[in-house]
């Protein structure tokens, strides 16, 4: 037996969407910007997906652009929006790295906001950034991808838009997921997704925004999506993407009944010694970052997947490499976010597999222990 409990990372795809795929690969694998039968065949795909992406983030369908996943859709929008502007970007710590990793090339303009101890951005000193001169942008996550921790988008968009600041959420691990999350983020003035977090295909996701926010491309090349992200849209990933983003809704109602199988299995752990990372009340419902003792984080990763159970020790575009989370280590130091495992369910996640993974956890714990 094996426990997938790694779905921050991604998600396995749903039937649907294998289904969508399978369907467009046999009837629409025409170029979409053809004009013959083959492809607007192809287009057809393109534009559904487009259209169930403008329904889900509450955007017009014109102003919907297909990227290749969530982390293209962030830089676009911060380049865009720093681009006209000569103000500050606002960003925290916490963010992606697709958004830190933006922000740190604007060095001189990016003021560094503060993160409380219970992982959500401190919004007295959002207020204080917003009072010290002009601002540009702010970037945040709706639910961060390493404690789940569900940030205030209702206040921290609303102070910022006030000011007429551009607001750019980065909603890849809200969509489909925490419904709550999902209805704030679409009162963003840009809004990014990724497909496979929704369990569609890697390698497609979409940046929405609102009317008269312009895009500045970071690719050149052909007119697809307008000029603003050039390259042959695949028509496959389309259709796999839009069968992922119809289901998005029922998706989210499953989540929100995971809660208790992911505190049985913190309980557990925080009986062992472990430390939880981040304020419990502001969770997504199926997100557990723990800091275990007698373990670096890829340590026990490595142990547990040997024995049947996939966790991470924070998000997979940071796997691999000996770098610490600068959030955790902000937040608990270096020591703590050392020895932190991410355990993220997903709506198929049975109290079987519940049971599996707390019997590996205890076994492989207390092998350490006797060590």
């Amino acid at each position: 037996m094996r426990a997938y409990l790694d779905w921050n990372a991604t998600a396995p795809p749903h039937p649907s969407v294998l289904a969508a795929m399978n369907e467009a690969a046999r009837e629409a694998w025409g170029n979409p910007s053809s004009v013959h039968a083959e492809g607007r065949a192809a287009r057809r795909w393109v534009e559904r997906a487009r259209e169930a992406v403008a329904e889900l983030t509450g955007k017009d369908a014109r102003d919907v652009l297909l990227t290749s996943g969530g982390t293209e859709a962030n830089n676009l929008a911060i380049v865009s929006a720093m681009a006209d502007r000569p103000g500050k970007l606002l960003v925290s710590r916490i963010e992606h790295p697709s958004v830190t990793r933006v922000a740190e090339k604007y060095s001189e303009r990016v003021r560094w906001l503060r993160v409380l101890p219970s992982g959500a951005i401190d919004l007295d000193d959002l207020r204080a950034a917003l009072d010290e001169g002009e601002t540009s942008a702010l970037a945040i996550a709706a639910v961060s991808a390493e404690m789940g921790i569900v940030q205030p988008l209702d206040h921290a968009i609303g102070m910022a838009q006030a000011r007429g600041v551009w607001v750019h959420v980065d909603a890849v691990q809200a969509f489909g997921r925490v419904q709550d999350a999902t209805i704030l983020a679409r009162r963003a003035d840009s809004v990014s997704l990724a497909g496979h977090k929704l369990r569609g295909p890697k390698g497609i996701g979409a940046l929405a925004t609102s009317p008269g926010r312009r895009i500045v491309p970071v690719l050149v090349g052909g007119a697809q999506e307008r000029g603003l992200r050039p390259g042959t849209v695949d028509p496959i990933a389309c259709a796999g993407l839009f069968a992922a983003v119809s289901r998005a809704e029922t998706s989210a109602r499953a989540y929100a009944a995971l809660a208790p199988k992911r505190d049985r299995l913190e309980a557990a752990l925080l009986a062992r010694g472990a430390e939880r990372n981040g304020d419990p009340s502001i969770r997504a419902p199926h997100v557990a970052s723990v800091s275990v003792p007698g373990f670096s984080g890829p340590e026990l990763v490595a142990a547990l997947d040997l024995e049947g159970v996939a966790v991470s020790a924070g998000p997979a575009c940071s796997a691999g490499t000996m770098e610490l989370s600068r959030s955790l280590t902000m937040l608990y130091g270096e020591d703590r976010a050392r020895r932190t495992v991410r355990v993220s369910l997903g709506e198929e996640t049975t109290d079987a597999e519940v049971d599996f993974a707390l019997r590996v956890f205890g076994e492989v714990l207390q092998r350490s222990a006797r060590t």
